[in-house]
């Protein structure tokens, strides 16, 4: 039956030729030196394309060569533009609140790196476990953990991974697997 089923569709045909449409991308409306990124709002990873002038952000457009988004956006990601370079509210400085104060400061970038670092020092000195409860080696710090992210992509999550194992962290999570 199988056979003589699919010989007779093969002779006669379907009955009606239906062309097949082509999927056409969109198409940019800006074209100065656009770059990829992927949105940072939520755990889709929609990819974008990101122009900018001078510094200055010009244009955000869904990516149509990304997997996921195809080109669109939601209202969040469409609204990047609004909350980008021109926003006045933004913040442009590092700023610091010492522990019990009420004020903020503006310090530099190179003070807050070099901060970040020592504070990520003392705080795996202090925490260092050689050996744990049964005498066997961890050599691990249980004081520090590791969140990574929606919109960090394989390769950036490999790197994190790798320089917090490397630091000795034993609680490393991502916000995939929450």
């Amino acid at each position: 039956m199988s056979g003589a089923s699919a010989a007779a569709l093969a002779l006669l045909g379907p009955s009606s030729h239906i062309p097949a449409l082509a999927y056409t991308p969109l198409q940019l409306h800006k074209k100065i030196g656009e770059s990829t990124t992927i949105c940072p709002f939520c755990g889709c990873g929609c990819g974008f394309l990101v122009s900018s002038e001078n510094g200055n952000l010009t244009n955000i457009e869904g990516d149509p060569d990304h997997p996921i988004n195809a080109g669109a956006a939601c209202a969040k990601g469409a609204a990047q533009l609004q909350i980008g370079s021109e926003n006045t509210r933004r913040l442009r400085n590092v700023m610091y609140r010492a522990p019990r104060s009420s004020q903020w400061e503006i310090k530099t970038w190179d003070w807050a790196l070099d901060t970040i670092a020592s504070r990520v020092k003392n705080t795996r000195d202090s925490s260092w476990l050689t050996t744990d409860k049964q005498g066997y080696t961890v050599n691990r710090t249980e004081g520090i953990a590791s969140l990574g992210g929606a919109a960090l992509d394989n390769e950036e999550c490999y790197l994190i991974s790798k320089l917090m194992r490397s630091l000795g962290l034993v609680y490393l999570e991502h916000q995939a697997r929450i």
